[in-house]
């Protein structure tokens, strides 16, 4: 049973605890509830470059690593079409460096050219890299432009055109900021060796005086519901052909959401997995292989990605898929297979509660996406799904007029 425990900020932000006495550590993790979704269609990758940007100097702090490193602790960050996440850790007596760290580029980053065309040029050698001198580097422009036609999942995180990261100016980035970057827009979440007491007392002394911002609400346009089959071939200097399908999923808080994510993992989590069982290591049809789900705020995608083996076309890789899906529409899945994956995803949950990084990621996530106490429902979530609802997912899942398709062949 975890202890959480929670307290809010007369600004609007929101802090959420869950103490841990086995470790003489302590994470913070600062989730902002922004991501490429809340971007301007002319304007994406601006959420990536902020995971960057904030790194640069904030407005009493001119290096935000060094303080860190010199008390002992370490950082990182990520972001998604969500959210834009930061964490670090520190020993225990050291803390409060974190707190300070955390505080002062939430009040304000020390904005200049300089800086901007620094983390500029690192954004856009990350896209070439990632996204034009990759094998497959483009798939997830492409992937996505063909799935989503409206909602701004369409583009990726790295953003729609290199030019858009190329174009931002410093008026752009600045008004992002003020934007997105809030206290009311914010949860720090901490956990290991630290009371509640002490982190409400940080909390209040670093982040109070901070001001809450106008922070836009939301409006994203809803993605129309799938109907026809869409496909699209490329000819590319990869190294094999590759085979991709997508079919539109529901939303995270959805009720059926752990229903998509059990039949991911009966397809393709682990060796012994329908897909990889019988599609790499009996048929070899393909040399590697996956199904997986977004989890996205909004409706998102389950995907399968497979490289062909040498003299499979990517066709008949195509039909040895639809082969699998048919099996799973037709045939419930036995109480064994469901129980063994089940298993597997609870031993996952467990190694993760355990790590107290891990736990302050989680517990920020579920408290954005409702409250934080549902990380521990997540399991018994699991458990309840039944062979029936797989089975009448599937079903209304693996349509033809739900799919899109991407043939990747190489030259």
């Amino acid at each position: 049973m975890l202890n959480i425990n929670r307290y809010r900020l007369s600004n609007g932000l929101r802090v959420v605890h869950c103490p841990d006495a086995n470790t003489k550590m302590v994470a913070l993790n600062m989730l902002y509830d922004v991501g490429a979704r809340d971007e301007d269609p002319d304007h994406t990758g601006f959420a990536h470059l902020f995971e960057h940007l904030m790194f640069s100097g904030s407005v009493h702090i001119p290096e935000f690593d060094t303080p860190l490193q010199l008390a002992g602790g370490e950082n990182n960050a990520w972001t998604n079409s969500d959210i834009t996440n930061y964490y670090l850790t520190l020993p225990r007596q050291n803390v409060e460096t974190g707190f300070w760290l955390e505080s002062d580029r939430m009040l304000g980053l020390n904005f200049n050219s300089k800086s901007l065309d620094v983390q500029r040029g690192v954004v856009m050698e990350e896209f070439k890299q990632r996204c034009l001198n990759q094998p497959y580097g483009d798939v997830s422009h492409i992937i996505r432009e063909l799935v989503y036609k409206v909602h701004p999942y369409r583009w990726p995180t790295i953003g729609k055109k290199l030019e858009h990261i190329a174009r931002a100016t410093l008026e752009e980035v600045e008004d992002f900021f003020y934007r997105f970057y809030a206290p009311n827009n914010a949860i720090l979440s901490v956990t290991g060796n630290i009371s509640f007491k002490e982190v409400v007392a940080l909390s209040e002394k670093w982040f109070a005086d901070i001001p809450s911002r106008d922070v836009p609400k939301r409006k994203l346009p809803k993605e129309p519901l799938q109907n026809e089959e869409r496909r699209q071939e490329v000819v590319r200097d990869v190294p094999v052909d590759a085979l991709f399908l997508v079919y539109p999923m529901c939303e995270l808080n959805h009720p059926d959401y752990e229903v998509y994510d059990l039949l991911s993992d009966v397809l393709a989590n682990g060796t012994s997995s329908r897909l990889k069982q019988h599609l790499t290591q009996d048929e070899k049809i393909f040399s590697s292989i996956d199904a997986y789900i977004s989890g996205t705020r909004d409706a998102g995608m389950f995907q399968f990605v497979g490289q062909l083996s040498e003299g499979v076309s990517i066709e008949e890789g195509e039909q040895a898929i639809q082969s699998e899906l048919d099996i799973l529409k037709n045939e419930p899945i036995s109480n064994e297979e469901m129980e063994k994956v089940k298993n597997k995803y609870e031993s996952n949950q467990v190694f993760r509660f355990i790590d107290y990084l891990n736990l302050a990621n989680d517990l920020a996530w579920y408290e954005l996406n409702g409250n934080a106490e549902e990380l521990e429902q997540c399991v018994q979530k699991y458990r309840a799904v039944t062979p029936e609802q797989s089975k009448r997912i599937a079903q209304d899942l693996f349509v033809d007029s739900k799919k899109s398709v991407l043939y990747y062949r190489k030259k």
